[in-house]
């Protein structure tokens, strides 16, 4: 639990931190004045709004909002799609492959979002408690959903 409540909190700081690394690791490892052009123009804008998407379609999640924990997709996903990120930032001979891997990863997180997002706000939960009869769909009545209110003493006048 400790672990899913770690990554939320990582979530929004991971949107500075990992464009910063990109860059920190340009400085670092001596990389082309060309790498540099990638990195301010492309790898920052979009490690940065990607990761802040991802965050929206996270905390968008009912769940997620009333517990503060992501799933453990999410944290298998994002702990993939950020180490990818940070091996691309060492700019050594395996860059090409560590950026495609992110890339692809990035894209499959996209989805696993979204899929998770639309099967907590699927409708089904809520046509269960309707039933249809005689193709009139009324609410089925139960104790639970019976609420009787009298009232006690003389009416007032008006």
């Amino acid at each position: 639990m400790w672990l899913r409540r770690a990554f939320f909190s990582w979530l929004l700081p991971a949107a500075v931190v990992l464009p910063a690394w990109l860059l920190l690791g340009w400085i670092l490892f001596g990389s082309s004045g060309w790498s540099l052009a990638w990195v301010l123009l492309v790898a920052i804008p979009s490690v940065l709004i990607g990761q802040l998407i991802l965050t929206m379609l996270v905390r968008a999640r009912g769940t997620v909002r009333h517990t503060r924990t992501v799933s453990w997709a999410d944290v298998i996903g994002f702990g993939v799609w950020h180490l990818l990120t940070i091996g691309v930032g060492f700019f050594n001979a395996a860059f090409w492959p560590l950026l495609i891997a992110a890339i692809v990863c990035f894209i499959a997180l996209v989805w696993s979002c979204l899929w998770q997002l639309f099967q907590e706000a699927r409708p089904t939960a809520v046509l269960r408690r309707y039933a249809t009869v005689g193709g009139v769909t009324t609410p089925p009545a139960t104790e639970a959903d019976v609420i009787v209110i009298t009232e006690h003493g003389e009416p007032r006048a008006r």
